[in-house]
C-alpha cells in the first residue's frame, strides 16, 4: 500500500544557536534533586548525538532524490532547516554527554547504535536501490518518539506533569528548546518517505523495530545510569520511576494513543501534539536563542 502524499506542510525552519552555558557542568541530580528523572533524561542525551547523525545523513540523501517540482523544492528548503537544527543538538549534547563522562557515567546506548546502524547501512540500506527509504522511515519512527517526548515536555509547562519543572538551569532551558525544535520539525523525514515513495508495511515493520529498540535502549541506559549513580536501590527511585510512568501524568497513558495513531495508514505527524507550544516557547523565549545562517548546517 502506498501512502497518499499529505498537504503541504513545508516551511523554513529556523536553525537556532542557544545561548546557554554548559562549560561550568550542572549537579549530578540536576532534575530537581530527582535521581529517576535524572538519569532518565541523562539517558535520552547519551543517544542523541549518534541518532541525531543517523537522521542529518538520512535526510540529507533523501532530499538528494526529490525532483524539481515546487513541492519537492519547498520540501528539500524545509529539509536543509532539519539539518541545521540536528545538528545544534548533536552539538550541545555532546558538551553535555561529556559532563556526564566526569561525573563517572558510562555511554552504552550511544556506541550500541552505532554498532546497530553500521550493521544495517553495511547489509541493507548502502547495497539496496531503496536504502535511502529504509533509513527515512527509521528517522521518521524515532522522531514520532522525540516529537511526543516535545510535545508533552511542553504541554504542562509550570503544571502537574512538567518534567522540568524544578530542574537546574542551564538544563531547563536545553531541554524545552530541544523540545520545542522536535515539535517544529517532526513532519520532516515523514514527508520525504512518503514523497519519495516509501509504503505503509515498510513504515509499520521499521515503526515497530524502533518501539521495541528505543524502549530497550532507554531503559538499559536509565538502569546504568542509576546503579553508577548507586541509587538504583533506593526507594525514591522506584516511588520516581512509578510516578512518572504509570501516575495520573504518567508518560505510559501519555503516549498510548499517539503511538496507536502511527500505525493509521491515513496518519500524518500534524494530527497528534500542539505544534503552537512549540512556537509559544520559542518566542517567549526568543531573548536565549538566536537564529544562524547556513553555516550551521554540518
Amino acid at each position: 500500500m502506498t501512502l497518499a502524499i499529505p498537504q503541504s506542510t513545508h516551511h523554513t525552519l529556523t536553525v537556532r544557536r542557544l545561548t546557554v552555558d554548559l562549560s561550568q557542568g550542572f549537579n549530578r541530580h540536576w532534575n530537581g534533586g530527582d535521581a529517576f528523572l535524572t538519569a532518565f533524561c541523562n539517558a535520552l542525551s547519551m543517544s542523541f548525538p549518534v541518532g541525531e547523525q543517523f537522521f542529518i545523513d538520512a535526510v540529507r540523501e533523501g532530499a538528494k532524490h526529490l525532483g524539481d517540482s515546487p513541492e519537492h523544492e519547498a520540501l528539500r528548503q524545509t529539509a536543509r532547516g532539519f539539518i541545521g537544527q540536528e545538528a545544534t543538538h548533536r552539538h550541545l549534547h555532546s558538551l553535555y554527554n561529556a559532563h556526564l563522562e566526569k561525573q563517572g557515567l558510562v555511554n552504552h546506548w550511544g556506541p550500541r547504535a552505532a554498532r546497530r546502524l553500521e550493521t544495517g547501512r553495511r547489509k541493507m540500506f548502502r547495497t539496496s536501490a531503496k536504502g535511502h527509504l529504509h533509513e527515512l522511515a527509521i528517522t521518521a519512527a524515532y522522531e514520532h518518539f522525540t516529537a511526543l517526548f516535545g510535545d508533552l515536555t511542553l504541554e504542562h509547562v509550570d503544571q502537574p506533569g512538567d518534567w522540568f519543572a524544578n530542574a537546574d538551569e542551564p538544563l531547563k532551558t536545553l531541554w524545552r528548546w530541544h523540545a520545542a525544535e522536535e515539535s517544529e520539525h517532526k513532519s520532516v523525514a515523514f514527508d520525504l518517505y512518503v514523497a519519495l515513495g516509501g509504503n505503509h508495511t515498510w513504515r509499520m515493520r521499521w515503526f515497530n523495530y524502533v518501539v521495541v529498540q528505543f524502549t530497550l535502549d532507554t531503559l538499559r541506559q536509565t538502569v546504568n545510569n542509576l546503579w553508577r549513580d548507586r541509587t538504583l536501590h533506593k526507594p525514591s527511585t522506584w516511588a520516581s520511576a512509578a510516578r512518572f510512568l504509570f501516575g495520573q501524568q504518567g508518560l505510559v497513558r501519555r503516549i498510548a494513543q499517539p503511538l496507536k495513531a502511527y500505525r493509521r495508514p491515513d496518519f500524518h505527524p500534524t494530527q497528534v501534539g500542539h505544534s503552537d507550544l512549540a512556537s509559544q516557547w520559542l518566542n517567549n523565549h526568543a531573548h536565549q536563542w538566536r537564529a544562524v545562517g547556513a553555516s550551521a548546517q554540518a
